[in-house]
């Protein structure tokens, strides 16, 4: 999939906001813009978004996943569906189709937000690998989306907590994916030396 990828190429990102409300048309919803905003400020890539918004059904969930990555998003983020209330079903559905579970992405999106809420510890987003993708579950909220991918910063604008994002880039090179380049002003991915690329 990669080898024919040229660094102008846009990078196919899948985007999913999953709610029964918004999807209905009850209220509008935010996840689809939030995600699109941030990637667009993180990344230099041009990126074709693949956008969804599906109700809280975990056969839907699955399928929206599964047709995303067939589609050659090497990156699929989902927005809702991680709590613990009977409707929640993103983290099942996400794992029903892993080929490999990533844990390390949801024990830090749950540190960072413990900075802020206890509630926290009742999120359960998980992070999966399938084929050449690389699929995570973010909060519903716009401003903790943000605050989960990109981290939190000291009052001098150093880093004081890594968001997820930081390993997001490296992730998708070692499962054959495009290669991300992020602004650092947003977010700085980090890379070994020897897989640093030149900047374009």
């Amino acid at each position: 999939m990669t080898e024919l990828q040229t660094p102008a190429d846009p990078v196919r990102i899948g985007i999913v906001s999953i709610s029964d409300r918004a999807s209905t048309g009850v209220y509008q919803d935010q996840g689809l813009p939030a995600l699109q905003d941030w990637l667009t400020r993180a990344l230099h890539n041009p990126i074709r978004f693949e956008p969804r918004l599906i109700p809280d059904e975990a056969d839907t969930i699955s399928a929206t996943l599964i047709e995303l990555v067939n589609a050659g998003c090497s990156l699929v983020l989902t927005t809702g569906g991680t709590g613990p209330a009977p409707r929640d079903v993103t983290p099942e559905a996400t794992l029903a189709v892993a080929d490999k579970v990533m844990p390390g992405f949801g024990e830090q999106m749950r540190q960072i937000s413990l900075t802020f809420v206890p509630t926290a510890i009742l999120s359960r987003q998980v992070a999966v690998i399938r084929g050449q993708s690389l699929i995570i579950n973010l909060p519903g909220q716009p401003k903790a989306i943000a605050e989960t991918l990109e981290g939190l910063k000291n009052p001098d604008g150093s880093q004081r907590v890594n968001g997820i994002f930081a390993a997001v880039p490296y992730c998708i090179d070692l499962i054959g994916g495009p290669y991300l380049e992020t602004r650092d002003a947003v977010c700085k991915a980090f890379r070994p030396k020897s897989a640093v690329r030149p900047a374009r």
